[in-house]
C-alpha cells in the first residue's frame, strides 16, 4: 500500500510503514536540514545523532529516521544556527 506526504510543499509517495527519512531518500532528497551552515540528512539512521530532524505537522525536532510516515503528513525543513 502506498502513502503520500508533502515535503516543503512537494508531494512524495512512499510505502506504508516506511520512515519519513526513507521516503525522502527514496524520492531523491539527500539533505533536508541546515545546521551551522551545513546541509544535513540521515547520518546514523538510528535516532542518536539528530542530523535528520524535521518539522512534522507543526511539531519541531522529529527524527525523520525514526518516525513512521503517515498518509497526509506535512514535513518541513528545519534550520538551526
Amino acid at each position: 500500500m502506498s502513502i503520500r506526504i508533502s515535503f516543503d510543499g512537494e508531494q512524495l509517495e512512499g510505502r506504508d510503514g516506511q520512515s519519513i527519512g526513507g521516503i525522502l531518500l527514496a524520492n531523491g532528497h539527500r539533505t533536508w536540514r541546515t545546521a551551522a551552515g551545513a546541509e544535513r540528512g540521515i547520518f546514523c539512521g538510528i535516532g542518536i545523532c539528530q542530523d535528520c530532524v524535521v518539522t512534522v505537522n507543526g511539531v519541531e525536532g522529529v527524527r525523520a529516521c525514526q518516525r513512521t510516515a503517515c498518509e497526509g503528513d506535512s514535513v518541513e525543513r528545519e534550520v538551526r544556527a
